[in-house]
């Protein structure tokens, strides 16, 4: 049997009773470790596990997948995945594979920051498609997901914005030359990110990004840990902030749709930078009628 199993967001206590009993019986154990990170480091899953825990990273993963599947039709073999296994197609694919081999395979869930985004008082139907944020170079400035964000903004419904993270990355020059060397870990803060955002709605000029106007809630390390960050206001309130106001990486930033429930505003608001301010946008820009 391949298992894929669900790690959940913050440490080794997240997994499942399920998962669990998956991982003790397995012969190999993997960890995908380059879609997202653990709050922890692979020595304190091992020690939970009692189980030796084999990084893999996007090379592994993507390209030499028969070696983690290898006798996984005679024997179990796990792939550990934080959040949810499907919240990257990296993992649709490696099941598919598997598939393909006639491997047996089991998904084992867990919490992910598509449900775990619900921390910030939005409610999660009410969210519109999730878009990823990539780190803009002097070269490469891809806007496609201003398109995502300006439908969704159409239907009035919340953004979830996931910020990139460059983990065992190559840089252009190592690459062009086969070098294995990587540069160090990056993750985008919430100050890039609305830099991002802001520069490219100065390109396209829709006005569907404006910073005074637009509500956001930027989310750190959310999953329920002791480290887990939330912090709501305008874009501009976001960019003007000292960075460790938002706390470790990883980021997400959530913005907030015009057909926002007043009850959201009010739970949000626990978390504003300016409660005031937060209100005010809320009630003349966003049209909802608050109490008091």
């Amino acid at each position: 049997m391949f298992y894929v199993i669900g790690l959940g967001l913050s440490d080794e206590k997240d997994i499942t009773l399920r998962g669990l009993e998956a991982i003790k019986g397995s012969t190999r154990v993997y960890l995908e470790a380059y879609t997202s990170i653990l709050m922890i480091d692979k020595e304190r899953l091992e020690g939970f596990y009692g189980k030796q825990v084999i990084l893999a990273d996007r090379d592994m993963v993507e390209t030499q997948s028969d070696e983690i599947l290898r006798s996984a039709d005679t024997e179990d073999v796990s792939l550990l995945v934080v959040g949810d296994p499907f919240g990257a197609t990296t993992h649709t694919d490696i099941i598919l594979r598997a598939r393909a081999l006639r491997i047996p395979t089991r998904v084992i869930h867990n919490a992910s920051i598509m449900n775990a985004a619900g921390a910030c008082g939005l409610q999660l139907y009410n969210f519109g498609q999730t878009v990823s944020l990539v780190f803009f170079t002097d070269t490469w400035r891809p806007d496609s997901f201003y398109d995502r964000v300006q439908e969704n903004v159409g239907l009035g419904m919340h953004t979830l914005l996931l910020l990139d993270i460059k983990v065992k990355e190559q840089s252009e020059e190592n690459m062009a030359r086969g070098r294995k060397i990587y540069e160090p870990p990056r993750y985008m803060s919430i100050p890039t990110a609305v830099e991002q955002l802001l520069s490219t709605e100065a390109v396209r000029g829709a006005g569907i990004l404006a910073p005074t106007d637009t509500l956001a809630i930027a989310l750190s390390r959310v999953g329920g840990g002791a480290e887990e960050r939330i912090v709501a206001g305008t874009l501009q309130e976001l960019l003007a902030a000292p960075p460790e106001v938002f706390g470790a990486p990883l980021h997400s930033l959530v913005l907030v749709g015009k057909r926002v429930h007043h009850l959201e505003v009010e739970y949000a608001e626990t978390f504003a930078l300016d409660p005031a301010n937060w209100r005010r946008v809320a009630t003349e820009v966003y049209g909802c009628a608050l109490d008091g």
